[in-house]
């Protein structure tokens, strides 16, 4: 298969994987609503699912997704190479500033990938609401 038709496939599949994340993203915002979003429109807290999947399993298929995406990303900058490196230099003239500008855009790739590892989520203890917190509640009241 020559050089062109990989890119086709490349570029179409890259292009299938962007639309499937986008939706993906739509399904699990507006869709498949978190647990107190459900209980607002609902009236209560329901678990909802979708192909017998809820919004987590559907979050690990954006993810999915997402690695398939980047990893088909970096073959057509592989297979795009000459191009960007001639187009990059046409566009800053000078070494010095293609070399920073380079950099730059590197090291932020890098942060924006494994800055998530390094962070820590807040924990806050939730808000017990439903059948049991009021079972709960009423027995704490009889047995004073």
């Amino acid at each position: 298969m020559n050089k062109s038709k990989i890119n086709l496939i490349i570029d179409a599949v890259m292009f299938l994987c962007v639309m499937a994340i986008a939706g993906i993203g739509c399904l699990t915002k507006f869709i498949l609503l978190p647990g107190k979003e459900t209980a607002a429109v609902y009236g209560q807290k329901v678990d909802m699912f979708l192909f017998g999947m809820d919004r987590h399993a559907w979050g690990t298929i954006h993810f999915i997704i997402a690695c398939v995406f980047l990893a088909l990303l970096t073959a057509h900058i592989v297979l795009h190479w000459n191009m960007i490196v001639s187009i990059y230099c046409r566009l800053i003239g000078s070494a010095v500033a293609r070399r920073i500008v380079a950099i730059t855009i590197f090291i932020s790739g890098i942060f924006l990938v494994v800055s998530p590892f390094f962070v820590k989520p807040e924990v806050q203890q939730s808000e017990q609401k439903g059948r049991r917190h009021h079972e709960n509640t009423n027995y704490q009241k009889k047995s004073k």
